[in-house]
């Protein structure tokens, strides 16, 4: 799925990489070019270098491998859109020296796999995570991290992948997954509480960011997804989808908004404004781990306790707070 490039406000500029300045800094990397980046992905005490494009794999690979691995997060700015996001000659040398390697697919994130064919290498583990669950590469929705299957998934992989590369510690990696797997227990339980306390829960939305996990939750999602797409990849919407969802807040058709706050622009901004407006309680959802003060486990949870707050005491979580 191509993303295109969208009008966020709240965005930090991205450094195009051209393929010559790619392959330069590939180059850079093999004669041992440092940057704050790749000290990051290096080697350190016979740790694993890993690299994760975003945050919340990062964190999840901390997870599981531990004291052995070393671990890199190419994303993390809360400030930053993911989907135009291009790759700086020090991103290129993080992923070109790393031996696991985790992208999300699905269009999400390119450079990644860009990176990784510029500089081949046959030892080196790589979790595509669109792949892992077999979606095809037209899959809608990219933010694969929102469905609960997916990081159980991760973990397993992860466990396999860095048993295969250090196998004296393989029993404490499969242990560390298996503890991952059970700390999503309470984030389960919320999900399965919220959709027996609060069924058809009618929403609006301003992207498909959250939509996995609202779909768990039972939730009904008013928003065409037509506008969804169209916000999610910087294109003008449909003028009748404008207007519908518009009438969703001043008809008071929903009970929730959740609204991206990792990327905003004036469309999106007059839709929580008008919500706001008209008394019904936003939820922020971000694309990237917030920190400090989460991991994947309580950023999850956090999401569905902030959607449950909205739907019984029509409480606003426009930001998620430790």
């Amino acid at each position: 799925m191509k993303i295109a490039p969208r009008r966020a406000v709240f965005r930090s500029t991205p450094v195009v990489l051209p393929a010559a300045a790619l392959l330069m800094a590939l180059v850079l990397a093999g004669c041992g070019g440092s940057s704050s980046a790749s000290s990051g992905a290096g080697s350190s005490n016979g740790k694993i270098n890993a690299v994760a494009a975003e945050n919340e794999y990062a964190n999840v690979i901390e997870q599981i491998g531990g004291k052995y691995v070393k671990v890199t997060a190419i994303e993390s700015d809360p400030n930053t859109d993911p989907h135009t996001f291009e790759a700086s000659p020090s991103v290129a040398q993080a992923v070109s020296a790393a031996s696991v390697l985790i992208e999300n697919g699905v269009g999400y994130d390119t450079y990644m796999e860009k990176i990784e064919s510029a500089s081949p290498n046959p030892s080196r583990k790589v979790i595509n995570v669109q792949k892992l669950l077999g979606l095809p590469a037209s899959t809608p929705n990219p933010h694969l991290w929102y469905k609960p299957e997916t990081m159980p998934a991760v973990a397993k992989a992860l466990a396999s992948d860095l048993s295969a590369l250090q196998p004296a510690h393989a029993a404490y990696f499969q242990e560390n997954a298996k503890k991952f797997e059970e700390s999503l227990a309470p984030w389960y339980a919320a999900i399965a509480q919220f959709k027996a306390a609060y069924p058809d829960t009618p929403v609006a939305t301003t992207e498909p960011v959250g939509d996995y996990m609202l779909e768990a939750a039972g939730v009904k999602n008013l928003t065409p997804f037509t506008l969804q797409a169209s916000i999610m990849n910087g294109t003008d919407p449909a003028p009748q989808n404008v207007t519908l969802q518009n009438s969703l807040f001043t008809q008071h058709m929903v009970k929730v908004f959740v609204y991206n706050q990792q990327v905003t622009d004036t469309l999106t901004n007059s839709f929580r404004e008008l919500a706001l407006k008209e008394g019904i309680p936003v939820v922020g959802v971000y694309e990237t781990m917030p920190v400090p003060g989460y991991d994947y486990q309580s950023w999850m949870l956090a999401e569905v306790k902030a959607l449950e707050r909205a739907a019984k005491e029509k409480v606003s979580t426009q930001k998620l707070v430790p």
